[in-house]
Protein backbone atom coordinates (compact mmCIF):
# COMPACT_ATOMS: atom_id res chain seq x y z
CA UNK A 1 0.00 0.00 0.00
CA UNK A 2 3.31 1.77 0.23
CA UNK A 3 2.67 3.40 -3.56
CA UNK A 4 -0.65 4.53 -3.15
CA UNK A 5 -1.04 8.53 -2.40
CA UNK A 6 -4.08 10.02 -0.93
CA UNK A 7 -5.59 13.22 -3.21
CA UNK A 8 -8.17 15.36 -1.02
CA UNK A 9 -10.42 17.66 -2.68
CA UNK A 10 -11.96 20.89 -0.67
CA UNK A 11 -16.01 20.94 -1.20
CA UNK A 12 -17.06 24.31 -0.84
CA UNK A 13 -19.15 24.53 2.25
CA UNK A 14 -22.39 25.42 2.32
CA UNK A 15 -21.85 28.52 4.09
CA UNK A 16 -19.39 29.76 1.66
CA UNK A 17 -21.98 29.60 -1.19
CA UNK A 18 -24.21 31.27 0.54
CA UNK A 19 -21.53 34.27 1.09
CA UNK A 20 -20.78 34.66 -2.42
CA UNK A 21 -23.78 34.50 -3.57
CA UNK A 22 -24.48 37.33 -1.09
CA UNK A 23 -20.80 39.35 -2.36
CA UNK A 24 -22.54 38.85 -6.16
CA UNK A 25 -26.02 40.51 -5.49
CA UNK A 26 -24.61 43.61 -3.53
CA UNK A 27 -22.47 44.09 -6.72
CA UNK A 28 -25.46 43.99 -8.77
CA UNK A 29 -27.37 46.23 -6.77
CA UNK A 30 -24.39 48.48 -6.75
CA UNK A 31 -24.76 48.48 -10.29
CA UNK A 32 -28.51 49.42 -10.44
CA UNK A 33 -28.10 52.03 -8.11
CA UNK A 34 -25.42 53.85 -9.78
CA UNK A 35 -26.39 57.48 -9.97
CA UNK A 36 -26.99 58.88 -13.88
CA UNK A 37 -24.25 61.56 -14.80
CA UNK A 38 -27.13 63.07 -16.91
CA UNK A 39 -29.01 63.77 -13.80
CA UNK A 40 -25.91 65.70 -12.00
CA UNK A 41 -27.30 69.29 -10.52
CA UNK A 42 -26.56 72.39 -12.84
CA UNK A 43 -23.32 74.29 -11.74
CA UNK A 44 -24.36 76.87 -8.84
CA UNK A 45 -21.48 79.56 -9.77
CA UNK A 46 -23.96 80.55 -12.96
CA UNK A 47 -25.79 83.35 -12.05
CA UNK A 48 -29.57 83.64 -12.99
CA UNK A 49 -31.21 87.01 -14.44
CA UNK A 50 -34.16 88.30 -14.74
CA UNK A 51 -34.55 88.86 -17.98
CA UNK A 52 -32.27 88.18 -21.07
CA UNK A 53 -29.40 90.00 -21.49
CA UNK A 54 -29.44 91.93 -24.94
CA UNK A 55 -25.54 92.63 -25.07
CA UNK A 56 -24.04 89.56 -23.32
CA UNK A 57 -24.74 85.93 -24.45
CA UNK A 58 -24.76 82.71 -22.28
CA UNK A 59 -21.18 81.97 -22.78
CA UNK A 60 -20.09 85.20 -22.23
CA UNK A 61 -21.97 85.63 -18.71
CA UNK A 62 -20.56 82.30 -17.60
CA UNK A 63 -17.24 83.57 -18.64
CA UNK A 64 -17.20 86.71 -16.60
CA UNK A 65 -18.79 84.92 -13.48
CA UNK A 66 -15.83 83.52 -13.00
CA UNK A 67 -13.79 86.73 -11.90
CA UNK A 68 -16.46 88.30 -9.53
CA UNK A 69 -15.78 88.44 -6.14
CA UNK A 70 -17.21 85.36 -4.00
CA UNK A 71 -19.20 87.75 -2.11
CA UNK A 72 -21.57 87.42 -5.59
CA UNK A 73 -21.03 84.22 -6.29
CA UNK A 74 -24.85 82.38 -6.88
CA UNK A 75 -26.10 85.88 -6.90
CA UNK A 76 -29.32 86.70 -9.59
CA UNK A 77 -28.59 89.54 -11.99
CA UNK A 78 -31.29 92.26 -11.64
CA UNK A 79 -31.17 94.19 -15.02
CA UNK A 80 -31.65 97.65 -13.18
CA UNK A 81 -30.89 100.53 -16.55
CA UNK A 82 -30.67 99.72 -20.00
CA UNK A 83 -30.59 102.60 -22.90
CA UNK A 84 -33.26 100.11 -25.26
CA UNK A 85 -35.73 100.69 -22.15
CA UNK A 86 -34.53 103.95 -20.37
CA UNK A 87 -32.96 106.21 -22.98
CA UNK A 88 -29.61 107.52 -23.12
CA UNK A 89 -29.08 109.53 -19.70
CA UNK A 90 -26.11 109.47 -17.77
CA UNK A 91 -28.93 111.04 -14.89
CA UNK A 92 -31.60 108.38 -15.93
CA UNK A 93 -29.08 105.71 -14.82
CA UNK A 94 -27.97 107.52 -11.46
CA UNK A 95 -31.64 107.60 -11.02
CA UNK A 96 -32.50 104.03 -11.55
CA UNK A 97 -29.84 103.01 -9.04
CA UNK A 98 -30.89 105.33 -6.13
CA UNK A 99 -31.35 102.66 -3.30
CA UNK A 100 -29.41 100.83 -4.65
CA UNK A 101 -26.01 99.40 -2.67
CA UNK A 102 -24.79 96.04 -4.41
CA UNK A 103 -21.69 95.54 -7.02
CA UNK A 104 -23.20 96.40 -10.45
CA UNK A 105 -21.96 95.21 -14.08
CA UNK A 106 -21.79 97.63 -16.63
CA UNK A 107 -21.75 95.96 -20.22
CA UNK A 108 -21.68 97.94 -23.37
CA UNK A 109 -21.66 97.46 -27.21
CA UNK A 110 -20.21 99.28 -29.40
CA UNK A 111 -20.59 100.56 -33.12
CA UNK A 112 -18.21 97.87 -34.15
CA UNK A 113 -20.15 95.60 -32.35
CA UNK A 114 -17.13 95.20 -29.68
CA UNK A 115 -18.44 94.12 -25.89
CA UNK A 116 -16.66 95.83 -23.16
CA UNK A 117 -17.40 97.15 -19.61
CA UNK A 118 -16.71 97.09 -16.31
CA UNK A 119 -17.74 95.73 -12.55
CA UNK A 120 -18.12 97.99 -9.79
CA UNK A 121 -17.85 97.14 -6.47
CA UNK A 122 -20.91 99.43 -5.56
CA UNK A 123 -23.54 100.83 -6.98
CA UNK A 124 -22.91 104.07 -9.99
CA UNK A 125 -23.96 107.54 -8.32
CA UNK A 126 -22.96 110.91 -8.26
CA UNK A 127 -19.74 111.53 -6.30
CA UNK A 128 -17.71 114.41 -5.66
CA UNK A 129 -14.15 112.15 -5.67
CA UNK A 130 -13.59 108.32 -6.87
CA UNK A 131 -15.30 105.58 -4.98
CA UNK A 132 -14.92 101.65 -4.90
CA UNK A 133 -12.86 99.39 -3.63
CA UNK A 134 -9.96 96.47 -5.26
CA UNK A 135 -12.73 94.55 -6.44
CA UNK A 136 -13.71 96.98 -9.59
CA UNK A 137 -12.17 95.45 -12.46
CA UNK A 138 -12.56 96.36 -16.29
CA UNK A 139 -13.04 93.57 -19.24
CA UNK A 140 -13.36 93.44 -22.87
CA UNK A 141 -14.06 90.61 -25.39
CA UNK A 142 -11.70 90.79 -27.91
CA UNK A 143 -12.76 88.41 -28.68
CA UNK A 144 -11.89 86.31 -26.03
CA UNK A 145 -12.26 87.69 -22.48
CA UNK A 146 -9.47 89.81 -21.38
CA UNK A 147 -10.33 91.03 -17.75
CA UNK A 148 -7.69 94.00 -16.40
CA UNK A 149 -7.53 93.61 -12.04
CA UNK A 150 -6.59 96.32 -9.88
CA UNK A 151 -2.87 96.93 -9.97
CA UNK A 152 -2.60 99.03 -6.26
CA UNK A 153 -0.90 101.65 -7.78
CA UNK A 154 -3.76 103.86 -7.10
CA UNK A 155 -7.66 103.96 -5.91
CA UNK A 156 -9.39 105.97 -8.61
CA UNK A 157 -11.79 103.25 -9.07
CA UNK A 158 -15.26 104.78 -10.21
CA UNK A 159 -16.29 108.72 -10.32
CA UNK A 160 -19.78 109.83 -11.37
CA UNK A 161 -20.35 113.31 -12.19
CA UNK A 162 -23.36 115.18 -14.20
CA UNK A 163 -21.30 115.03 -17.73
CA UNK A 164 -19.42 111.81 -17.17
CA UNK A 165 -18.64 108.79 -15.50
CA UNK A 166 -15.13 107.20 -15.33
CA UNK A 167 -13.95 104.61 -14.25
CA UNK A 168 -9.74 103.95 -13.79
CA UNK A 169 -7.74 107.39 -13.99
CA UNK A 170 -3.79 108.04 -13.66
CA UNK A 171 -2.31 110.73 -15.89
CA UNK A 172 -5.32 112.44 -16.96
CA UNK A 173 -6.81 109.08 -18.88
CA UNK A 174 -9.27 107.42 -18.04
CA UNK A 175 -9.61 103.28 -18.37
CA UNK A 176 -13.46 103.78 -19.05
CA UNK A 177 -15.38 107.05 -19.55
CA UNK A 178 -18.89 107.42 -21.26
CA UNK A 179 -20.59 111.14 -21.45
CA UNK A 180 -23.34 112.40 -19.88
CA UNK A 181 -25.96 111.19 -22.99
CA UNK A 182 -24.61 107.73 -22.62
CA UNK A 183 -23.72 107.66 -26.63
CA UNK A 184 -20.13 108.63 -26.57
CA UNK A 185 -17.44 107.34 -24.95
CA UNK A 186 -13.52 106.32 -24.80
CA UNK A 187 -10.99 103.78 -23.52
CA UNK A 188 -7.55 104.20 -22.60
CA UNK A 189 -4.85 102.21 -20.85
CA UNK A 190 -4.90 103.85 -17.59
CA UNK A 191 -2.45 103.05 -14.03
CA UNK A 192 -5.47 101.93 -11.67
CA UNK A 193 -6.03 98.86 -14.03
CA UNK A 194 -3.30 98.78 -16.33
CA UNK A 195 -5.49 97.99 -18.96
CA UNK A 196 -5.68 98.04 -22.61
CA UNK A 197 -7.99 100.09 -24.72
CA UNK A 198 -11.18 98.63 -24.22
CA UNK A 199 -12.40 99.55 -27.69
CA UNK A 200 -10.96 99.04 -30.69
CA UNK A 201 -10.31 102.54 -31.11
CA UNK A 202 -9.95 105.23 -28.40
CA UNK A 203 -13.44 106.80 -28.86
CA UNK A 204 -16.72 105.21 -29.28
CA UNK A 205 -20.32 105.25 -29.99
CA UNK A 206 -22.46 103.12 -27.60
CA UNK A 207 -25.10 100.82 -29.03
CA UNK A 208 -26.56 99.53 -26.46
CA UNK A 209 -25.60 99.91 -22.91
CA UNK A 210 -26.84 97.51 -19.78
CA UNK A 211 -26.01 97.95 -15.69
CA UNK A 212 -26.70 94.33 -13.76
CA UNK A 213 -27.07 95.00 -10.08
CA UNK A 214 -25.59 91.23 -8.09
CA UNK A 215 -27.18 91.15 -5.31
Amino acid sequence: MRGLRWRYTRLPSQVEDTLSGEEGNEEEEEEEAAPDPAAAPEDPTVPQLTEASQVLSASEIRQLSFHFPPRVTGHPWSLVFCTSRDGFSLQSLYRRMEGCSGPVLLVLRDQDGQIFGAFSSSAIQLSKGFYGTGETFLFSFSPQLKVFKWTGSNSFFVKGDLDSLMMGSGSGRFGLWLDGDLFHGGSSPCPTFNNEVLARQEQFCIQELEAWLLS
